[in-house]
């Protein structure tokens, strides 16, 4: 039977790389088609990779708490399946391969870009990826530290077995079970959760935070980001929502002001396209449907839900659709259709009771909104004091694709929609 390689294939558009989080087989172990093969976490979600083929478990390339391009083989099988074998010869290591196999274990960039519809592009110069060699100094797996770190293991005296004399978990129990001294905690390896003093204590970040730590990084470096403010009064939308609240009480849910922003927003989007874009190999690219993501903060980290389409859809709907998501992030089972795809995020930090924010764009999309604290306070209406609601909007954006002006009319746009909303204003 040929021996086949396992890739990690394309999950979602964008998603360039994901984290081997933990192996539900191991070598030697029978597979059939579709069973659960490996966890994977992506900056998008995290998910279950089934078997591509029915067969055996021959070898594991990837290590749990590898990061691994798209496309790259995490693993091999021995199989029957006729597509598989294609000729019946032994697959051959592809340069991705060597690749992963000379990085097993590292944080990398991915050497995987992708198209506008995710599609894969190669890259004209591979990144480059450190090795112990070339840093002077060894690098090793989470999942290596962690062990280390649980029993006090000085790694530098461990014999590694892995690509290129790599320290592998293996190679760490064999160092154990042969009765080795544990030096020190202090010389545990950087980055385990190790308390290093009564001063500070080290956490290492779970896969999750790590890949947001990353897109972060990318979207602050690569993007260069203008910020604006503007001031709503909404005190008819406070109203008209109060107004209504039971209704949908009465159905066993609530609605709050988020879903009247999600509408007008993308009714804004219509009359400012350049809002809904993303700049892509020096050219503008717009994009003719209006998928806005909604941050939300899951139990793994931070998740951006898409309702698509918001365009078309009525504030009640909104509503539902928002519930919906905002309940599967929480349960961490969102499905990779309902996070991809987004073509401007909102954030609602407001829920948290802030004013004023200043919020990173969610890389590759031109532009985020955060929707603050609604506060009353007194403010001069035809010369004369009132108490209204207020409420700040606060949008970061990408000064290649629009300018100053362009942003503080869209801006405007949201608030004469906000501003106009009263009891009349129908929800359907």
């Amino acid at each position: 039977m040929p021996i086949v390689p396992i890739e990690l294939p394309q999950v979602g558009e964008s998603v360039v790389e994901g984290i081997i989080e933990k192996w539900l087989k191991k070598p030697g172990d029978q597979v059939e088609k579709y069973d659960p093969l490996v966890e994977v976490v992506t900056d998008k979600v995290n998910m279950e990779m089934p078997a591509p083929f029915t067969g055996t478990l021959t070898r594991i390339l990837a290590e749990e708490g590898a990061t691994i391009p798209v496309g790259g083989v995490i693993a091999e099988m021995d199989t029957e399946d006729t597509r598989a074998g294609e000729g019946g010869s032994q697959t051959q290591p592809t340069p991705v391969s060597e690749t992963i196999m000379s990085t097993m274990g590292v944080l990398v960039e991915s050497n995987v870009s992708l198209g506008p519809t995710g599609s894969l592009a190669a890259e004209e110069t591979p990144a480059q990826t450190p090795s112990p060699s070339s840093q002077g100094r060894a690098v090793y797996s989470p999942v290596v530290m962690r062990l280390a770190a649980e029993h006090n293991v000085d790694l530098s005296l461990v014999v590694g077995t892995g690509i290129n004399g790599r320290v592998t978990k293996k190679d760490v129990m064999k160092h154990l079970e042969a009765g080795q001294p544990a030096p020190a905690p202090a010389a545990a390896a950087v980055g385990a959760t190790v308390a290093t003093g009564a001063e500070e204590t080290v956490i290492e970040p779970t896969p999750k935070r790590r890949i947001i730590a990353q897109n972060m990084v990318k979207s602050a470096t690569q993007i260069p980001h203008a910020w604006a403010l503007m001031e709503v009064d909404v005190t008819g939308l406070v109203e008209l929502r109060q107004a209504i609240r039971g209704q949908f009480k009465q159905q066993g849910q609530d609605i709050t002001i988020f879903p009247f922003i999600i509408n007008v927003v993308a009714q804004s989007l219509r009359e400012h396209p350049y809002l809904n874009a993303t700049w892509m190999d020096d050219k503008i690219v717009l994009k003719n449907r209006i998928h806005l993501g909604v941050a939300v903060s899951a139990p793994s980290g931070l998740v951006v839900p898409v309702i698509r389409d918001a365009d078309t859809l009525s504030v009640s709907a909104a509503n539902s659709q928002l519930r919906t998501l905002a309940e599967n992030a929480r349960r961490d089972t969102l499905s990779l259709d309902q996070v991809q795809g987004g073509t401007f995020t909102l954030n609602n930090t407001g829920a948290l009771g802030t004013t004023v924010s200043s919020p990173i764009i969610n890389f590759p999309q031109a532009a985020i909104l955060s929707t603050e604290a609604v506060v009353q306070r007194p403010v001069i209406i035809n010369n004369a004091i009132a108490i209204r609601s207020m409420m700040n909007l606060c949008m970061s954006f990408d000064h290649r694709i629009v300018d100053g002006a362009e942003a503080s009319s869209f801006l405007k746009s949201v608030k004469d929609r906000l501003e106009a909303i009263g009891p009349d204003t129908s929800i359907n």
